[in-house]
């Protein structure tokens, strides 16, 4: 009991030569006015936590386990990120064949696969295209979207 009592009287001893300091490093005005409020509020509260019979809060911070956390979040975030920006290129990738084919008078549906390069960013890396094989089409494919002929798959519309 008396532990309990020289601890409890302790913390106030504490709270009071804390607020003390802070009231005379605050300068007048009103940050010194809500500092005082605060302070009153904690020292409230050392009075009465007797009286509650609560406990002393104790916090535990685990950074390490927050970063991990948070790492986890960043890497999930970042796979989520690369996957959709995967598919808007090769979105884009088979539109811009499909305008260019259609430009040259045919009709094609085109399918375009991605791979990551070393940065991680998605490229277009292989083309089906399900209509009449068109030599130009296909130089233009190498030329312009870097897809060799060897990884160009040309579809008879009847397959």
């Amino acid at each position: 009991m008396m532990a309990a009592v020289r601890e409890w009287l302790v913390s106030l001893v504490a709270v009071s030569l804390f607020l003390s300091l802070a009231q005379s490093l605050i300068p007048e005005g009103t940050l010194r006015k809500i500092s005082s409020f605060a302070g009153g509020l904690l020292l409230l509260a050392a009075l009465l936590q007797p009286l509650t019979g609560a406990e002393r809060w104790e916090v535990e911070l685990d950074a390490s386990a927050y970063e991990k956390a948070i790492a986890a979040q960043r890497l999930e975030l970042e796979k989520t990120g690369t996957a959709q920006l995967a598919q808007e290129v090769a979105r884009a990738a088979a539109q811009t064949v499909e305008t260019k084919a259609a430009a040259m008078g045919h009709a094609v549906s085109v399918e375009v696969e991605t791979k990551t390069d070393e940065n991680g960013m998605p490229l277009p890396d292989a083309v089906s295209i399900r209509g009449a094989y068109d030599e130009r089409l296909s130089a233009w494919i190498a030329e312009e979207l870097a897809i060799p002929t060897e990884r160009q798959t040309w579809l008879a519309d009847n397959d």
